[in-house]
């Protein structure tokens, strides 16, 4: 493509040759590593590592031009400045992929919790009715069936173009962080169909306030297409705050939740029976959840509202619904022969432990024990509540390591220690081996016990423990191998 047509949506800050307009583009990489002869290599600025540090590299790699946000670069080919690299590796790599998002049913989903059950709910009710679907997200990437190793939540501007590029699917679902909004990883992509889940306390540290947190979510929804719909859930006081900030920039906004009545139907959760009652114009119709807790109803009620938006009929939205079979590492259940069941869930701010641990009273549990831990160098401002959530709904708690990233193992041992003595009761316990602490507390379950562990859902661990396996999920079949084994 020519160089011309990749850049006629920047704002270039320098004078740029216009012979060299014509030049044609071969491919763009932000990564120095991916270039390749005839390449366009576009430096970004990273939390980690500034790809005006690699310009070198992607020169001897065969880059043609290069662009970047320096206003002296001294390199053997063209240079274009701009004011900022990441808006405008989007707005290329959709020139250069032909805006891959216009024909295909664009779903973005964000929020605090919820945003993978959703995307899997909604996947599963596209799929059993006929339509091919891709999914963008946190555990993995699924594209034309075929998975793909997921780094980020939301993925760079260049991968998602590039994904979105190479799918052939009907429909596409994206979950979209917070940080992937502000950092433009969904620049140049317009949706269909806008989601927005809840918003609890997270990513502070990132974000400095829950103002700008929200304020960052709702960057989501600039990237509706014309004819685009947003669907919020006003349960919560962001929902609402949303909704009426989208209704008055003119934005179709349908709202859902028990606090709602939109187009006079009534919404009432039954989390006992794990079921939706939809009250319009004198009619009842039950949605059916097949994952148990309040918080999945509340993800079922967007993904039913979103399918049939989209124009699927309701009742086979809700035959998909009661069919669903769930996501690794959300609310995930392993029964034990004692007759205990382990739950393993990804919960990792206040709101969603409190929603697990809920859900396994209401499941029927005689005791709760609950495993879980803080990661190193990431939100501390909400490690208290998580801690006062823990102690006043468990039997028991046990503060254990999770992603210790940089913070060494010594350190974080006495973050539990002052945690626990300070926020924590009689019912806490220390035990830093996150493996020994599922073992432990496996072997002292009885029947009807609740093993709750949370905060590392699908992800496998980073440091090693002293049970050689690479996740909660091995671990806990680990023990359940070890328990049958010995009694035979």
């Amino acid at each position: 493509m020519k160089l011309k047509n990749l850049i006629s949506e920047l704002s270039i800050k320098n004078n740029v040759d216009k012979n060299l307009l014509d030049q044609t583009v071969l491919g763009i990489a932000e990564n120095s590593l991916l270039v390749e002869p005839g390449f366009l290599f576009i430096a970004v600025k990273g939390h980690g590592r500034d790809g005006h540090h690699f310009i070198e590299q992607a020169v001897e790699n065969g880059a043609s031009i290069i662009i970047g946000e320096l206003d002296r670069i001294d390199v053997p080919v063209p240079y274009i400045q701009v004011q900022d690299s990441r808006k405008a590796v989007g707005r290329i790599a959709n020139k250069f992929y032909h805006n891959p998002s216009k024909d295909k049913l664009m779903i973005g989903i964000t929020g605090t919790n919820g945003k993978t059950t959703t995307s899997y709910m909604l996947k599963h009710i596209f799929e059993s009715n006929g339509k091919s679907c891709a999914v963008i997200g946190t555990i993995q990437n699924i594209v034309n069936g075929k998975t793909i190793k997921s780094t980020n939540t939301t993925p760079s501007s260049l991968v998602a173009h590039q994904l979105l590029a190479a799918s052939t699917d009907d429909v596409v679902i994206m979950e979209v962080s917070s940080h992937g909004l502000v950092q433009h990883r969904i620049a140049g992509i317009e949706f269909d169909f806008c989601l927005f889940t809840n918003l609890h306390h997270e990513h502070l540290d990132y974000h400095g306030t829950l103002s700008n947190y929200f304020q960052a979510k709702a960057l989501l929804f600039q990237h509706l297409k014309p004819t685009g719909q947003a669907i919020v859930s006003t349960d919560t006081v962001w929902g609402l705050k949303l909704a009426d900030m989208l209704k008055s920039k003119g934005i179709p906004t349908r709202e859902v939740g028990q606090t709602t009545e939109n187009d006079s139907q009534r919404v009432i959760f039954n989390p006992e029976n794990s079921t939706i009652e939809l009250l319009k114009e004198g009619e009842a119709f039950t949605v059916p959840s097949s994952l148990a807790g309040l918080h999945n109803l509340y993800n079922a009620l967007l993904a039913y509202a979103t399918a049939e938006a989209s124009g699927i009929n309701k009742n086979r939205i809700a035959d998909s619904l009661a069919d669903f079979k769930g996501v690794a590492g959300r609310l995930e259940l392993f029964k034990m022969h004692n007759g205990a069941t382990v739950i393993i869930d990804y919960a990792h701010t206040p709101d969603a432990i409190l929603h697990v641990l809920t859900t396994a009273k209401q499941l029927g549990a005689k005791k709760v024990v609950h495993i879980f831990g803080f990661r190193g160098n990431r939100d501390i401002s909400k490690r208290k509540d998580m801690l006062f959530v823990s102690s006043d709904l468990s039997d028991q708690y046990i503060l254990t390591l999770d992603d210790l990233n940089s913070v060494s193992c010594a350190d974080m041992l006495s973050e539990l220690t002052l945690l626990n003595d300070s926020y924590g009761n009689e019912k806490g316990l220390i035990v830093p081996d996150r493996t020994l602490a599922i073992k432990l507390a496996m072997e002292y379950s009885q029947s009807n016990d609740y093993i709750v562990i949370t905060g590392k859902g699908h992800e496998t661990y980073q440091q090693p423990f002293q049970l050689s396996t690479p996740s909660d999920q091995e671990t806990v079949n680990y023990i359940l191998n070890l328990q049958v084994a010995a009694k035979s």
